[in-house]
């Protein structure tokens, strides 16, 4: 079904693959060098870097995109950094907060921001329930050849020729001012595709399948995936659309697909004709590894919670289903943490799993062939009146236009389906929360703890599988029993050619690239609040640890939930209480008592008047070669967290800037989970620190001391740090090191963030 090579691999005019140990045989033509220029991104990559050379890139967008999340505070901070206008399309979507109940006036206080922003700036609005965010770029921005930078993990457009590329808001400001997006040339992985999938294996089948693969090997972490071969040809582009947007959840860096006559259809149906080019790799080109998938082979997959790569083939778990339900309900056990019960074996009755919610929905599964492929399944039958609700939310007006033209709306209203506008809530869990101990199965991209919006802490818990449409249609055809798409086989593949209409998209979307209004005034609701100040780096710092998780990683939404916290997302204060606080409630108090000493020793205060244990861990820094007559009050405070592997998921920068803002100064970890987080904490002025050996040298509470800090950034001399720990009247010297940084990352860590970095280049300007 899938292989992966473990070497790299040369192919040969798009289908022959051969492997980097047999290269003798291509004679000449193994000339790796040569060949890595080969690749699709490659000749992307290129196009759009801005330095002389491919090793470190410097890359500058076509396109940016946020939603209501992030929006707000990624146009305060270019707004406190010195911005005039939007150099480039800015699209701001509201697909994340539409619903209004949670927070008063909040969310809409936030649409109405964006709305004058783009007026004032030059950007492109849309307003809720219009489109979900990457529908919206798939129709009318993504194009062949193109580079799109977002601030939202599932940035990806890779179907449509485009690399698109999630990230923290602090990379998208940087485009905005007219800085680049830096990074090393990244590994290129080929992934084959061949053969043909079921009729009834779905996008999401395949993408899990995937995901499954190399999600816990790392293959693809950081790296571009690219998809080539002859199956590529067996799916239409909204078919691969699906496949596509799910690669963020292998970790890799970006994707990439070849284009063919199907891509040239789409984009012409969508009236960018002049979009399209063919895009193939080169008659020989090398990759860094192959994933090769027989898509003939692919079954009907279910990722159980709490991960998209805890998967199975739903025979598999059908047939093994009290075994592989006691393992998640251990799993469940570690995410409660005692605080709410989960069970899921008494959801088995005759053999059979029953689940309670359905959703098809947002930019994976709320596309057009999925919601079609459900209506086939479903028409003509009822999902019943029992405990199982199904609700499909078609991505965009113009698919939800379509789709009601076609009666296929209708006809899954008349099975007892609800059907939803463009919602991404369902998504990161703002929107159809099941009962506690429920379980829902979901079209959507992410099944992380409280990604459904159950709340442990309350007691309350509940959890998300994830399943292609057409296995959630053949689930809710049988009253929410889990039922692969392959018992309904007959059922499948005809679908309708798609109409695009963009007329909601001319009636609502406000356009305004090109057109910045600089008398326009911003609308301000109470909620929206500037970010605090945060002081340059000093020279030397101690470090209160104030968080220890050592579990294997550490989602971005274990380090500020999502869900109905996201109202508070233009408030950084706010929002910041809600940090660790599923996953490590007293970090909050602790980091905020540390920074309320550095506080004070910024207004000049002596810091050891403040509390009697700094008294204590600065004799302890009096003893160390060099630090005999350090003053106290020349040391910055602040706090950090261990995690073993922080950052996998969200793109959010609040997941760093909220530890940021009530005094976070660095991370410790053993690696980052992604890129983009690592980016997070960079550009908001903390060290982004490993840890060399293991974390039982400093337990919470205890205060780490580095000396010479800002002098290493400077000097970029950051593999060798030294820190010492205070404890017990005693320092116990440990090592830590920085992985790279750009001449400009180590700058904004030494300014303090990324605000403090382009204010400071102004002045000297």
């Amino acid at each position: 079904m899938i292989r992966l090579y473990d070497e790299g691999i040369y192919l040969v005019n798009g289908t022959e693959i051969v492997p980097e140990s047999q290269s003798a045989k291509l004679g000449a033509a193994a000339n790796k060098a040569e060949a890595k220029k080969g690749t699709i991104a490659y000749g992307i990559l290129k196009a759009h870097n801005q330095n002389d050379t491919m090793d470190a890139l410097k890359i500058k967008f076509d396109a940016l995109t946020s939603h209501d999340i992030t929006y707000v505070g990624i146009i305060q901070t270019a707004r406190a950094s010195g911005m005039d206008k939007f150099p480039m399309p800015y699209i701001l979507t509201c697909c994340h907060n539409s619903l209004n109940a949670v927070g008063g006036t909040i969310n809409e206080d936030d649409h109405m921001f964006g709305l004058t922003a783009a007026k004032k700036y030059g950007g492109i609005f849309v307003p809720p329930h219009v489109a979900v965010m990457h529908q919206f770029m798939r129709e009318m921005s993504a194009g062949c050849g193109k580079m799109i930078l977002g601030s939202d993990s599932h940035t990806r457009y890779g179907a449509l020729g485009t690399m698109a590329v999630g990230e923290g808001g602090g990379e998208l400001d940087k485009q905005i001012l007219g800085d680049t997006w830096d990074n090393a040339y990244p590994g290129v992985v080929a992934v084959y595709l061949d053969g043909k999938p079921q009729p009834w294996v779905g996008p999401h089948d395949i993408a899990i399948a995937m995901v499954a693969a190399v999600y816990a090997n790392g293959y693809v972490k950081n790296k571009v995936m690219e998809f080539v071969g002859p199956g590529v040809a067996s799916m239409t582009t909204d078919y691969r659309n699906v496949v596509d947007v799910m690669t963020t959840e292998t970790t890799c860096l970006s994707s990439i697909w070849r284009t063919d006559d199907d891509t040239k259809a789409y984009l012409a149906e969508h009236g960018r004709p002049e979009e399209y080019r063919e895009l193939n790799p080169a008659p020989v080109a090398y990759y860094d590894g192959c994933m090769y998938i027989n898509l003939s082979e692919i079954k009907p997959m279910i990722a159980l919670p709490f991960h998209p790569s805890n998967a199975y083939t739903i025979d598999e778990l059908n047939a093994n289903l009290t075994d592989i339900l006691r393992e998640t309900e251990k799993a469940a056990e570690k995410v409660s943490q005692g605080r709410a019960p989960y069970t899921l074996l008494d959801k088995v009755h005759n053999g059979k799993l029953q689940v309670q919610q359905g959703i098809i929905a947002g930019c994976a599964g709320g596309t057009y062939t999925n919601i079609f492929e459900a209506d086939n399944l479903l028409r003509g039958k009822v999902i019943g009146a029992g405990e199982f609700t199904l609700s499909v939310y078609p991505s965009s007006m113009p698919v939800y236009m379509d789709l009601a033209k076609k009666g296929v709306l209708t006809d899954l209203m008349a099975c007892g389906a609800v059907i939803k506008t463009a919602f991404c809530g369902p998504c990161f869990g703002a929107g159809d929360t099941p009962n506690h101990n429920g379980l829902s199965i979901r079209h959507t991209t992410r099944n992380f703890p409280n990604r459904e919006g159950s709340k442990p802490g309350n007691g309350q818990m509940s959890t998300v599988a994830l399943m292609d449409a057409r296995s959630i249609a053949a689930s809710a055809a049988r009253g929410g029993v889990v039922t692969s798409a392959e018992e309904f086989a007959e059922c499948f593949g005809n679908v309708p050619a798609y109409h695009f209409d963009r007329s909601p998209y001319d009636a609502r979307v406000y356009n305004g690239f090109g057109k910045a209004d600089l008398e326009c005034g911003l609308f301000y609701g109470p909620n929206i609040k500037d970010w605090p100040e945060r002081p340059a780096l000093q020279e030397n710092i101690l470090l209160k640890v104030c968080s220890k998780i050592l579990d294997p990683v550490t989602t971005t939404d274990e380090l500020i939930p999502s869900g109905e916290t996201a109202s508070f997302r233009s408030n950084p204060l706010g929002l910041a209480e809600f940090t660790l606080s599923r996953r490590d409630p007293a970090y909050v108090g602790k980091t905020k008592v540390v920074d309320a000493l550095e506080i004070a020793r910024e207004h000049h205060e002596h810091v050891l008047d403040r509390t009697p244990e700094l008294k204590a861990v600065f004799d302890v820094i009096h003893t160390l070669p060099g630090q005999e007559a350090v003053d106290p009050d020349t040391v910055e405070i602040g706090s950090t967290i261990y995690a073993n592997k922080p950052g996998d998921g969200s793109a959010r920068e609040q997941a760093a800037s909220c530890q940021r803002v009530i005094g976070g100064l660095a991370n410790i970890t053993q690696d980052y989970a992604t890129k983009r987080y690592r980016s997070n904490v960079m550009n908001w002025g903390m060290l982004p620190l490993h840890l060399k050996g293991e974390p039982d040298m400093f337990d919470v509470d205890d205060y780490i001391y580095i000396p010479g800090i800002r002098s290493a950034l400077e000097q970029n001399q950051l593999d060798d740090i030294k820190g010492y720990v205070s404890r017990d009247g005693k320092a116990t010297e440990i090592g830590l090191y920085m992985k790279p940084m750009t001449e400009n990352e180590r700058k904004i860590v030494e300014a303090g963030c990324l605000i403090n970095f382009n204010r400071d280049r102004k002045l000297q300007k």
